[in-house]
């Protein structure tokens, strides 16, 4: 299997044989929309879904449109799937990788231990549609309990980092808002999953604003973007 690309990794997820991380700057963006050559880009994500193959032969990614649909997919296919227009993706098969671009908005990461998988782009619109109950709601159609899931808020943007408009901040908190407060959406989508149900979270410690040496930033200027993966092996390991 080739290496994967320099990635902080998912505490704990591996522990039931689930590959889960984001990439770091020194893996180089996935992004597609910056001045550097599409080619040297589309290199990246060949290497990676070389690395992944082995053990995940069905690849999915998505136009992301800042919404709340979650794809969905089933084990009937191999290669890499592009779906329009999802901001999340579901499997409760084993063999399937899947993965979303972020740049301060925060990867969601979601897994359960008999190998269902979910990874959820979420924005300030997402959080505020409560995009993680819609893949919490995936599981649960499996008959998978809330209860027995492990969420991961990967890194994004902090609180101390994300100014917005007073209108954003109404519509992420219900709350009257004036001027330009701060909010912080990785602490809003963690009430959400545990309102939920879900009692077992994690949150990197990760800024991508405040750590913008190590990813990149929308918010500081950059149009590189990372990728969040998470694959349930075909074949899990024992133990």
């Amino acid at each position: 299997m080739s290496a994967l690309p320099a990635h902080e990794n998912v505490p704990d997820f591996d522990a039931f044989g689930i590959t889960a991380f984001t990439t770091t700057r020194e893996a180089g963006s996935y992004g597609t929309h910056s001045d550097e050559p599409v080619r040297e880009v589309m290199a990246r994500w060949d290497a990676l879904r070389a690395s992944l193959h082995p053990t995940a032969p069905r690849f999915a990614t998505a136009s992301q449109v800042h919404g709340t649909r979650i794809a969905e997919h089933d084990g009937a296919w191999e290669g890499w799937l592009r779906v329009s227009e999802a901001d999340g993706h579901f499997a409760s098969w084993r063999g399937t990788a899947m993965a979303v671009t972020i740049a301060d908005c925060v990867p969601i990461f979601i897994a359960h231990p008999e190998g269902a998988v979910a990874i959820v782009h979420s924005g300030w619109r997402g959080t505020a549609a409560r995009i993680v109950e819609r893949a919490i709601a995936a599981f649960s159609r499996q008959g998978l309990s809330a209860g027995e899931l492990r969420i991961h808020l990967g890194p994004a943007i902090c609180g101390a980092c994300y100014e917005v408009s007073a209108e954003v901040a109404t519509a992420l908190t219900g709350l009257p808002a004036t001027g330009h407060p701060h909010v912080d959406l990785r602490a809003l989508i963690a009430e959400h999953a545990r309102a939920a149900g879900v009692t077992r979270l994690t949150t990197s410690h990760w800024c991508t604003r405040c750590d913008n040496a190590r990813f990149f930033s929308h918010r500081a200027g950059d149009a590189g973007r990372q990728l969040a993966v998470i694959a349930a092996p075909a074949e899990p390991h024992a133990g």
